[in-house]
């Protein structure tokens, strides 16, 4: 009975579903057939290539299908007239590019074509989203075979560089748990993972020729909850006990892992700020040499609002200071020789210069070498690291603070604090990787703050599937692509770096693959119920904020006013203001109204064909009037 209702459901999920698929991201053209392709217990999969990368792509697929229990041969077998056929062109087709393929699903078989490998493995994360959500669980087939409709797809990506960063500093994720994340984000064709690997709260790559940067920098002492006030220093003879770090063989093993499924490994060292597990190892290159210690998660800083801050403990480098290139030299020819890709990542952000200024001897080596201020003093730091990654045979790039006091020449631009960076960096001529906080920062709040974590920013998913990497103002060519950014002060283990990662990650996904006109926001969100169910039949966890309503409240003529919103289509919003419950008896929302005086709550829910949909939100009137816009 339970699979009677899932198969109902679908077909009524899927007629909301006009392009009749629910792949995401969605494909530049998909066209129907009339024809089904029956998958049963047996497959053939016959590979008209030698190359070896296509044949790891397949050998992966063949995992999956094995896993749910369908015998695979590797060529053409008796057993089955159903195959799936591979195929590299021998003349490119252009508009495929790098990534792209074409996947034709007929009566008896699957065909994929691509120019390169990595196309072909993104047609094999095509047909895994025409399978079933439950497919991925099943020990065996039920009914005996699984009908994949027939159609025809032509795809290729809009954008080079379709990232996800995932922060490893302030809480360490396990060798299994990033490939985990690797895995799941491959699914979805991203392709960069933006690996940060060091900050002040731990040091997490293992650098043979400094070795107190693990031995002492990726340990400090444990602390629970929220970071901030509460969480107090290292107290005397308090051992460090929590953190963890990747030896040089775990690195080359995870290098390998990605890139078995297309995904490039960007590392970030950040220099010359966020330095402070660096100095609790190497304490003389700071400029006041004194003993530090791996931040906790305490407050070491204070902030006052638009980028400006003060550090109470110096996490910064010493940028006068001869030893410290040495020491940058040392980390950057280990990195680079460790991590194939193209780029390497410098940080650079949210460098505190309090402790250069006040410094005499920074202060005479600025007079000597003529620069006229910290900024200026900033630049010179990221010029001579561009020098020593760019000779080692790697490309920069840095956060958009690189920009102040002048961009180091050859260095790319990662542009978080909004679009400004990004745009002045493609004007001189620079490449950039759009990565905005606006629309790209997934450790934001994604839903209603009582029932999500707060922080000092919120991100819906709607917000974020509005992002367009390329301001009208700017030559597109410099646009590399996009990322998002999974910062992990309140993400503290890897289901819950699903769910805050996804469902956002799906319209990145899409703003990143897929061609601008075809983005649609209700097909999206209808193919998004799809994946839900996907992640929930692997107990993967993911957001579903976007089921509940959004409050708004604001004061008009004396009265406390109340606005609820809900983006998924064919929703109703109910609600009740006098303390009475369950929910669906209250009143069904049509317009704006009052919020009368009392000791009472806002209770709100979304239903859809009598059924909830979304989360119950209780909100006590106190709550309600400090949130009131006026």
């Amino acid at each position: 009975m339970k699979h009677i209702y899932l198969s109902l459901f679908l077909l009524m999920l899927g007629s909301m579903i006009q392009a009749q698929h629910s792949i995401i991201p969605m494909p530049v053209k998909y066209v129907p057939t009339e024809e089904t392709f029956l998958l049963e217990n047996h497959v053939d999969l016959d590979i008209q290539t030698d190359d070896k990368q296509v044949k790891q792509h397949v050998q992966l697929f063949a995992e999956f299908l094995t896993r749910t229990g369908i015998e695979v041969d590797y060529q053409k077998s008796e057993k089955s007239d159903k195959a799936i056929s591979v195929h590299l062109n021998q003349s490119p087709r252009p508009e495929l590019g790098e990534e792209g393929y074409t996947l034709e699903v007929n009566r008896n078989i699957i065909k994929v074509t691509a120019n390169n490998a990595a196309g072909v493995f993104y047609s094999f994360q095509t047909l895994r989203q025409l399978l079933p959500p439950g497919f991925e669980l099943r020990d065996k087939l039920e009914n005996g075979a699984i009908s994949i409709s027939g159609c025809k797809i032509l795809d290729y990506p809009r954008f080079s560089w379709r990232g996800l960063m995932l922060d490893v500093s302030r809480h360490f994720f396990t060798v299994d748990e990033v490939k985990a994340y690797i895995d799941k984000m491959a699914q979805y064709k991203f392709n960069v993972f933006h690996w940060h690997l060091t900050d002040d709260e731990g040091w997490r790559i293992e650098i043979k020729s400094l070795p107190k940067l693990t031995e002492v920098g990726a340990w400090r002492v444990e602390r629970y909850g929220r970071f901030g006030e509460n969480r107090i220093y290292p107290q005397p003879e308090e051992k460090a006990t929590y953190g963890g770090y990747y030896t040089q063989e775990e690195i080359k093993d995870i290098i390998r892992y990605a890139a078995n499924r297309n995904v490039t490994i960007v590392p970030e060292i950040d220099f010359p700020g966020h330095s402070m597990a660096a100095l609790a190892a190497y304490p003389e290159l700071s400029t006041q040499k004194e003993p530090k210690f791996v931040n906790p998660g305490s407050k070491f800083a204070e902030w006052y609002g638009n980028g400006k801050f003060k550090m109470l403990i110096e996490n910064t480098l010493n940028p006068a200071d001869k030893n410290v290139y040495d020491f940058v030299d040392k980390v950057f020819t280990e990195i680079a020789e460790l991590f194939p890709g193209q780029y390497i990542h410098m940080g650079g952000d949210e460098c505190y210069h309090g402790y250069w200024e006040n410094d005499e001897i920074v202060q005479e080596f600025m007079k000597k070498n003529n620069i006229a201020n910290s900024h200026e003093l900033q630049s010179y730091f990221v010029k001579k690291v561009e020098k020593i990654i760019s000779g080692k045979g790697k490309k920069m790039i840095g956060w958009d603070e690189i920009l102040q006091g002048g961009l180091a020449e050859g260095a790319a631009v990662m542009s978080w604090q909004g679009m400004k960076g990004g745009i002045e960096a493609t004007q001189m001529g620079h490449d950039v990787v759009m990565s905005p906080t606006t629309y790209a920062y997934l450790d934001y709040t994604q839903g209603d703050h009582s029932v999500e974590n707060p922080i000092y920013n919120d991100l819906s998913l709607e917000k974020s599937y509005k992002f367009e990497p390329v301001p009208i103002e700017v030559d597109s060519k410099y646009i590399l692509g996009g990322q998002g950014n999974l910062w992990t002060e309140a993400i503290p283990n890897l289901p819950f770096a699903f769910y805050m990662t996804y469902p956002r990650a799906f319209a990145l996904s899409e703003t990143l693959w897929s061609p601008k006109e075809n983005k649609k926001w209700d097909d999206f969100i209808a193919r998004t119920e799809i994946h839900f169910m996907r992640f929930d039949e692997t107990k993967t966890n993911i957001c579903k904020a976007v089921f509940d309503p959004s409050v708004k409240v604001y004061e008009e003529s004396g009265k406390l006013m109340c606005e609820l919103r809900n983006v998924v289509p064919e929703t109703i919003i109910y609600y009740t203001i006098n303390n009475t419950y369950p929910v669906q008896f209250g009143e069904k929302y049509s317009e704006p109204f009052e919020i009368p005086a009392g000791d009472l709550n806002l209770r709100t829910q979304t239903f859809r064909n009598n059924k909830p949909l979304g989360r119950e939100l209780l909100i006590h009137r106190s709550e309600l009037e400090k949130r009131a816009i006026k």
